[in-house]
């Protein structure tokens, strides 16, 4: 009997909106900032990279908390006519997030939406298409896909760790090296983690 693919209720996660209404009920005279930090072309697709910076007040110099996102405009119909609006709400959302502004421990809708897409990709990809054939590397696209959400990870805590005054030189120039020249994946991931151990230990 084949496997049916679960479906996801996007209607049960809140959407960034609610985050945002609930950001400015608390904060009336705050802000928040996008950027457009990139658009690049990879592997026959557009790449949009937004940067959302969360100020709780209009003296604020620094932001209170910040958020990255990438999207490609080949993950899905949406994305195909609003990838640059959904990294953007993306990026607000992890913003928001990160300032506590999550009503519940779930992702957001535009979160899940996001991960759902990459769920019906690889379950596409894994449906049977005829005799078995050796196995293959990973496609670039799946490489590079998985390399810069890597890199969206790593700049969002680095971003963390500058706001909190840890080590804030060592971890520009670690950002200055990722974003000039971006390691392997699995190196990505080791970064990762220790920036996650030392936001960890902040918290504790």
């Amino acid at each position: 009997m084949p496997k049916m693919t679960p479906t996801l209720d996007l209607a049960a996660y809140t959407p960034v909106a609610e985050r945002i209404r609930l950001f400015y009920e608390r904060f009336p005279a705050g802000r928040i900032v996008t950027e457009l930090v990139s658009r690049e072309s990879a592997d026959g697709a557009t790449v949009i990279t937004f940067r959302a910076l969360a100020y709780r007040a209009p003296t604020d110099t620094l932001p209170a908390a910040t958020g990255w996102a990438a999207e490609r405009d080949d993950d899905g119909e949406v994305n195909a006519v609003a990838c640059l609006e959904n990294a953007e709400t993306s990026a607000i959302g992890r913003a928001l997030a990160n300032l506590g502004f999550a009503t519940s421990a779930r992702p957001s809708r535009e979160e899940m939406a996001k991960a759902n897409r990459a769920r019906l990709r690889l379950a596409d990809r894994s449906a049977p298409r005829g005799p078995r054939r050796p196995a293959q590397s990973p496609a670039p696209t799946e490489r590079s896909r998985a390399a810069r959400d890597s890199i969206v990870e790593v700049l969002s805590l680095a971003d963390e760790l500058v706001r909190a005054d840890v080590a804030p030189e060592r971890i520009r120039r670690l950002r200055h090296r990722i974003t000039t020249s971006p390691p392997s994946v699995p190196s990505l991931a080791r970064v990762e983690r220790l920036l996650g151990r030392w936001l960890d230990r902040l918290d504790g």
